[in-house]
């Protein structure tokens, strides 16, 4: 699709103007948007590479996609991708499925130490890119990945499931409608308890063995730069690890099971950030948004209500007898937004990580549809992940403050 081939070098605020069919947006006017794309009769040609996480999408379901190929190393996660997709056509290979010139675009669903390289091996063979989280575990490949981009002139989005959570999708219209005034402090957090069941297949290790848990940051660092756009500026990180045998001779040199950052945004506001692979916790992706005028605490699990908090001018005293103001708590069932017109109707269901998966699948075709930036471009993806890579290495100098470069 030679006319859907977009400026990747624009600024973050021209983004922002010029974005109007990103979700950040269309939460308030859902109808007229799908109104437009049902005008368009494109269909993108995607591959899909990777038969774990890649086959967890529905781009086979979209009215304006075809499944044209599928690939991965192993022959049975190859068929499972076919069988998935309802494609007859598949790969051993990235590179022999980059060579077909009917593949326009790309999901990118493989480990994580090989994003930046299949990225940037997909954008040298003229082809869009979706690709899993993190974007990237060194600052010296966010700084490869945004070049390939912009020299390219294709679309790069990530796909981050934070963004899309109900939840999420709620708290930044809420945003938005001003219900917050400012957000003076955010937290948030991702505990995967168990995570080492992972670590080792067939006694060889995995490439999670090991891996710090600040390098995989953006199920926490896009709760709060969704919202409202800030950058993270400088972090200090401290991180918890117990000798244990399974952490010897991994290759991060890693000694960390759990890792904590605390971050300040270049609006001078806080924000807490945790994750944990071990302990007594309760598996979650989770935040808090503490505002002027409202709070929105997120449930520990999904099927759990949210609590919203909002501040009244009603005197009160607490037990000890002392003066404060009696805030008003309320439960909050967040509005399924998969059920709405953000999605085309074939797309209306449920799906992994509290519905966003459809919500990616969309984003992604829609913006090459309509030649348009996704809302994790490739500056909001370097925005979520790099501030864990310096995180992590400041909880290697015990918790030293240091600077997070800005990539927009």
């Amino acid at each position: 699709m030679k006319n859907s081939r977009i400026r990747a070098n624009i600024s973050r605020r021209k983004f922002i103007v010029n974005a109007g069919l990103g979700l950040a947006t269309i939460a308030l006017a859902p109808k007229n948007i799908f109104a437009i794309n049902q005008l368009k009769a494109n269909k993108i040609r995607i591959g899909i590479i990777g038969g774990r996480f890649g086959a967890s999408f529905y781009f086979h379901e979209h009215p304006n996609c075809i499944v044209e190929a599928v690939s991965d190393l192993r022959k049975e996660r190859r068929e499972n991708l076919m069988k998935t997709y309802r494609c007859t056509k598949s790969y051993e290979s990235l590179t022999l499925l980059l060579k077909d010139p009917k593949i326009e675009a790309v999901f990118i669903a493989t480990p994580a130490p090989d994003h930046v390289k299949h990225a940037i091996e997909s954008l040298n063979a003229g082809k869009h890119v979706l690709c899993a989280v993190p974007a990237a575990l060194t600052l010296e490949d966010c700084y490869k990945l945004r070049d390939a981009v912009r020299k390219s002139g294709l679309t790069y989005m990530m796909a981050e499931t934070s963004y899309y959570r109900q939840n999420t999708i709620s708290v930044r219209k809420f945003y938005e409608e001003g219900r917050f005034g400012e957000i003076f402090s955010a937290a948030a957090e991702y505990n995967h308890p168990g995570l080492e069941s992972l670590w080792f297949e067939n006694g060889t290790p995995t490439w999670r063995h090991g891996l710090p848990p600040l390098l995989y940051p953006t199920h926490c660092t896009s709760f709060l730069i969704s919202v409202t756009g800030e950058r993270l500026t400088k972090v200090s990180a401290l991180g918890w690890g117990d000798q244990s045998s399974l952490l010897k001779n991994n290759p991060y040199q890693n000694p960390f099971w759990n890792e904590t950052a605390f971050f300040q945004t270049n609006k001078n506001h806080p924000f807490r950030v945790e994750v944990n692979w071990k302990g007594a916790l309760t598996n979650a992706e989770r935040a808090e948004w503490r505002g002027e005028k409202m709070s929105f605490i997120s449930a520990p699990t999904e099927s759990s209500e949210h609590t919203i908090i909002r501040s009244v001018d009603k005197e009160g005293k607490d037990d000890a007898g002392f003066q404060i103001k009696t805030n008003v708590t309320e439960k909050y069932t967040p509005t399924k937004w998969w059920k709405t017109d953000l999605l085309p109707e074939p797309l209306r269901h449920d799906s992994g990580h509290d519905g966003s998966h459809s919500f990616i699948t969309h984003e992604f075709i829609d913006a090459l549809i309509n030649n348009r930036q996704p809302s994790v471009n490739i500056y909001e993806a370097l925005a979520y992940t790099a501030p864990g890579i310096i995180a992590h290495e400041s909880a290697l100098k015990n918790g030293e403050f240091m600077k997070i470069p800005n990539f927009d």
